[in-house]
């Protein structure tokens, strides 16, 4: 049996965010009028023992579950009960979604990916995952606003995002729900990882996608129906809607500012889509991140970079910053510099002159042309 003790939520606000999910999600795929077959199962290998596992105070809520700071055996975890659904039909489309969450999590384990442990099927779907002490992003953004974060923190977090993503793309994982709810800081708050598969699929099923998902100020225009989708009707797209909604969580990292403020979500959705609008960038971020954020969220997603891309545009922009204080030590294997007075780089080794070369001449034309 399950030691189920739900705490309070120790006088942080509750926060309610509107997650849009597709009227086709919630329910079972249909064959001739009649519920699907397909089922999707489970390692045994991956389940654990639900008499180990005790749940404590609740410390956060979506619109498929919640999460709580629990245990298992010796182990702080953080515990997400997913819904069962109230009829037949979204307890077949849930425990689908619960089934294909916890396959995709298990396969696929980065620094920057919160570290799946194990799941449960009864008496609770039950998702367990490594607890991180430190905030979610937008708690942080949020708890220190209107202060800016310093510039190197905010590169190195979107550099944490951007290899977590880059390797779910690699695994033929689209995440689909990217925004600052679902990253969270490491206990230091000199990291990020990205939390919450919900809405995860893989990206050989596209077909398959709801034209919907994740919430709306993060969501790329190609996830919104430009018509009326029939029940079921289901709309292409890859994987550079994570990269849409990257640019938007780049933004913010510079901006400490809620994407579309002043709009409510469905004005939001309006104005991305189908005005073409997006955040305004302000003046004093430099071209070089100006022309990252705005080649995320073009219109054709065609033309949006791949996130292998995005990374040695920032590893490039980082090189050209003064080192903070104390100045950051460079491995010798990778490259070897001649310093100025003040710790400034002055010269890269030959390797990442050629790495770094093209991105050099598309920013300095960047900033020729503003």
């Amino acid at each position: 049996m399950m030691s189920f003790r739900e705490g309070k939520l120790g006088g942080e606000e509750k926060e309610c965010e509107e997650s849009v999910l597709g009227s086709t999600e919630s329910k079972s795929v249909r064959e001739n009028g009649s519920l699907a077959a397909t089922q999707f199962t489970i390692d045994e290998n991956l389940l654990v023992d639900p008499k180990l596992l005790f749940i404590g105070s609740k410390i956060g809520e979506g619109a498929h579950g919640k999460v709580y700071e629990g245990r298992y055996g010796d182990q702080i975890v953080a515990i997400k009960v997913l819904h069962r659904g109230s009829t037949s039909e979204e307890r077949v489309s849930l425990e689908n979604r619960f089934a294909r969450e916890v396959n995709m999590m298990s396969r696929v384990h980065h620094d920057n990916l919160v570290k799946f442990i194990g799941a449960c099927k009864d008496p609770l779907m039950v998702i367990v995952t490594e607890l991180l002490p430190g905030m979610s992003l937008r708690k942080y953004l949020i708890s220190i606003r209107p202060k800016l974060l310093d510039l190197h923190l905010a590169i190195n977090f979107a550099l944490d995002i951007a290899r977590a993503l880059d390797w779910l793309h690699a695994n033929g994982i689209i995440h689909r729900d990217l925004k600052p709810d679902n990253l969270l800081l490491t206990a230091d708050q000199k990291s990020v990882k990205l939390a919450d598969f919900g809405l995860a699929r893989e990206e050989t099923v596209t077909e398959m996608m709801t034209a919907e998902t994740g919430t709306y100020r993060w969501m790329a225009p190609e996830l919104y129906s430009t018509v009326t989708l029939r029940q079921g009707e289901k709309k292409h797209y890859n994987n550079k809607v994570d990269v849409y909604s990257f640019g938007v969580v780049l933004w913010e990292l510079l901006t400490n500012r809620m994407p579309f403020e002043g709009m409510s979500n469905l004005q939001a959705a309006y104005a991305a889509a189908f005005k073409q609008e997006r955040p305004s960038i302000p003046d004093d971020i430099s071209p070089e991140l100006a022309f990252v954020i705005q080649s995320c969220w073009v219109e054709d997603p065609n033309l949006r970079p791949s996130f292998s891309q995005i990374i040695r545009m920032l590893n490039a922009f980082l090189f050209t910053l003064s080192p903070p204080s104390p100045p950051l030590a460079v491995p010798n294997n990778e490259a070897e510099v001649a310093t100025s007075s003040n710790g400034t780089i002055t010269e890269f080794s030959a390797r990442n002159k050629g790495r770094f070369g093209f991105l050099r001449q598309l920013f300095s034309s960047k900033r020729t042309k503003n």
